[in-house]
């Protein structure tokens, strides 16, 4: 488990080296494909939170998730009058605990195909395997898959998606 964790330390999330003693908020910070997630976090005054002991697991939506939102989306999310709704959809990204994609994958397997979790804001998320990939399908139908998984953090993991998750 320690060389599983030494490889995950070096690891780099989308051209950031990550630093395993850094926390969620720090390392998302230093990537050049998360600057939406963390303008985001930081509009919804979330930094706190997610700079917090956890353990947290975090599915994070890279910039080209959020620009496959219909146009004028993110802008009106990060409008300070919309604070509640952005909230409530990042903390749909947010598992407590830390929650690796191997176990998951049993988690699916017991299963029979299927794995749900539930999320910070209290919603579900699904999770299921295609052809050796883990997707993550929200509460609207629309599926996410895992493009870089088990980031680990001072603070949790990091399970970088390529959606953004919406709850009902």
């Amino acid at each position: 488990m320690k060389t599983l964790l030494l490889l995950f330390t070096a690891v780099a999330l989308a051209g950031a080296n990550m630093d395993a003693k850094k926390d969620i908020l720090e390392n998302a910070a230093g990537s050049k494909d998360h600057s939406t997630f963390v303008a985001a976090v930081k509009a919804a005054g979330l930094e706190e939170t997610l700079k917090g002991s956890g353990p947290f697991t975090v599915f994070a939506p890279t910039d080209a998730a959020f620009a496959k939102l219909p146009a004028g989306t993110v802008d009106k999310l990060l409008k300070p009058e919309n604070k509640e709704m952005l909230a409530k959809i990042l903390t749909y990204h947010v598992v407590p605990g830390t929650v690796t994609v191997p176990m998951l994958k049993k988690q699916i397997k017991q299963g029979s195909g299927s794995g749900t979790l539930k999320t910070v804001s209290g919603d579900t998320l699904t999770f299921t395997m295609a052809g050796g990939t883990l997707k993550v399908k929200d509460e609207r139908g629309t599926v996410a898959t895992v493009t870089l998984a088990n980031v680990m953090q001072s603070n949790g993991v990091i399970q970088v998606v390529d959606t953004v998750l919406m709850p009902n």
